[in-house]
């Protein structure tokens, strides 16, 4: 008798780089909490400004869009590992000089927009190496996904985690343990996975070679439109979490109200994409993935009535359900994006998706100045409904284009599409 091969997410531990790239993943992930809990606490202490306090999450998500476009190139001009691991060091290094107690809180603000630049990098190389590892199909997926589920999950531990931390160390004894974090991820990337050659651009100057992916990334009308449909949703669906303070005190909940109300989006993310990873064959992730993306947002119209908390909290985990849609579209985007071009595809989704979001919550906050909270978010609803009904309609008309522009006039052309995203009209 054999043993029953693995199947669903478990096909991936089978995979002797992915395990190291897992686990990198989870330790960078604890160092970016840690470091962020104990930069707030470190900031207001310092100043007692709540203001700068709040700025260090804001500067978390701010310099994405640079890195993200005026570095793309770093993706793919050098080899995969030496990007990874040498991110890894580098923010490791920015961690180790917050913790220093000579460095002012102007440093800690600059440090900080650092390691913000280098993350967008540092997060397209990894997805671009993933193609690498686990190929372009569904093992990529599934791969992908669980990484955004760990992400996810520490959203709901993580913060928890650091406040507890402080209350045993101080929190730049806090930002010695993120160091350490950073350290074992570059040593889990260097020992764990394969040297890789460079995918080009080695004879351009990197602006212009990141800036030319960017451009050819946002000129292709299929990548365009994936593009701005895996945008769009995460955009209008932190409207709810972004206000769920005010939210909370409109409807007479309290503090332990906001707690839930944050953690409700992320728990119906997670329980919806380990069903669709585990139950649901590639085929049917994507049959599925449009109707899931032109209806996720559509649970937040229920703010036009005020919920209370539980139905609050229903259309919220529902909202977050919906982000399983991603599963069908990460897909066609891998399949859509010419080999030469893929970190700085990945690269420019990950700063874009940052940067969105960031937007979004700034959008939200805003127009809560003038309207009622459950207004903002069912107007969130609304719009964000409409805009990702079109992104669907232009997803689905672009699914027929069979061939790439090359990247770069210097690139070869690329090879046909293999036909894999040809149910994007199911469902």
């Amino acid at each position: 008798m054999t043993a029953p091969e693995p199947t669903g997410y478990l096909r991936l531990f089978t995979i002797r780089e992915f395990r190291a790239v897992f686990l990198a993943h989870a330790f960078s992930l604890l160092g970016v909490v840690v470091s962020e809990v104990a930069l707030t606490v470190l900031v207001y202490g310092l100043t007692g400004s709540p203001l700068l306090s709040a700025l260090t999450f804001a500067l978390g998500m701010l310099p994405y869009l640079v890195g993200g476009t005026l570095l793309s190139g770093i993706a793919d001009r050098y080899p995969a590992r030496r990007v990874l691991v040498l991110c890894d060091v580098v923010c490791a290094g920015c961690a180790a000089l917050m913790a220093l107690p000579a460095t002012p809180v102007f440093g800690l603000l600059a440090l900080r927009c650092v390691i913000a630049v280098v993350s967008p990098v540092f997060n397209g190389t990894r997805m671009a190496t993933l193609t690498d590892i686990l190929g372009d199909g569904d093992l990529f997926v599934l791969g992908r996904s669980l990484l955004r589920i760990v992400s996810q999950s520490s959203v709901l531990v993580g913060f928890g985690l650091g406040g507890v931390l402080l209350t045993v160390v101080p929190p730049r004894g806090a930002l010695l343990i993120t160091v350490c974090t950073f350290a074992v991820s570059a040593l889990l990337l260097r020992c764990g996975t394969k040297r890789r050659p460079a995918r080009g651009g080695a004879d351009t100057a990197l602006m212009k070679y990141s800036l030319s992916g960017t451009r050819h990334v946002l000129g292709d009308r299929r990548i365009r439109a994936l593009l701005l449909l895996l945008w769009a949703p995460p955009m209008f669906m932190v409207a709810p979490e972004a206000l769920a303070a005010p939210y909370a005190d409109q409807i007479g909940v309290g503090v332990a109200g906001v707690g839930l109300l944050m953690c409700a989006l992320p728990v119906g993310t997670i329980a919806a994409e380990l069903y669709a990873g585990s139950a649901l064959s590639a085929a049917g992730r994507a049959r599925i993935a449009l109707p899931l993306a032109s209806l996720t947002l559509l649970p937040l119209t229920v703010y036009a009535v005020t919920p209370g908390l539980l139905w609050a909290m229903l259309a919220l985990a529902l909202a977050g359900a919906g982000s399983a849609y991603t599963l069908g579209v990460d897909r066609w985007f891998v399949d859509a994006v010419p080999e030469e071009l893929r970190g700085r595809a990945m690269t420019v989704h990950t700063a874009g998706l940052m940067t969105i979001q960031g937007v979004g919550m700034a959008l939200a906050g805003l127009a809560a100045e003038f309207f009622a909270v459950s207004t903002v978010v069912t107007a969130a609803g609304v719009i964000g409904t409409v805009c990702c009904l079109a992104l669907a309609a232009e997803a689905r008309a672009t699914h027929r284009t069979t061939r790439r522009e090359p990247a770069d006039p210097r690139e070869q052309s690329t090879e046909l599409r293999d036909g894999a995203d040809h149910h994007v009209t199911g469902g």
